[in-house]
């Protein structure tokens, strides 16, 4: 994915005060969602998977962006998260969102933010399995 330019000034009046490193998060995440949903070959753009030829869900997304968080961070996954201000499946709504208002991603009419409220709980989602 290629790199772009963001005004992290005006990013953060759309989204909320999140660290850079949780935008690029979910715009990788949002990539692994859509390889996971609709396989592998899905034309990119400098900001992510080509708009409207593949979309996710809001569920669909916090699920994938919480495979993506299991499979590269692990156990430290929820602790990473938390430390870009991310704790709530509505933080990715927020994040989410913002990027849509700054024309990064987009979103089609059956999309809301209320798709992220409450997906799933991150203390039971991130849990450490002792064995």
């Amino acid at each position: 994915m290629s790199e772009i330019k963001i005004d992290w000034k005006k990013m953060k009046e759309a989204a909320g005060p999140y660290s850079p490193e949780a935008f690029q998060f979910v715009r990788e995440g949002l990539a692994h969602t859509v390889r996971m949903i609709h396989g592998e070959g899905i034309p990119e753009t400098p900001s992510g998977p080509a708009p409207n030829e593949h979309h996710v869900s809001g569920r669909q997304l916090c699920n994938g962006l919480r495979d993506y968080a299991l499979q590269r961070y692990g156990m430290l996954a929820r602790t990473v998260l938390g430390r870009w201000g991310i704790r709530r499946t509505e933080d990715f709504g927020r994040i989410v969102y913002g990027m849509i208002d700054l024309g990064l991603l987009r979103k089609n009419d059956n999309d809301s933010i209320e798709d992220f409220r409450g997906v799933f709980d991150f203390d039971e989602a991130f849990a450490v399995v002792e064995v």
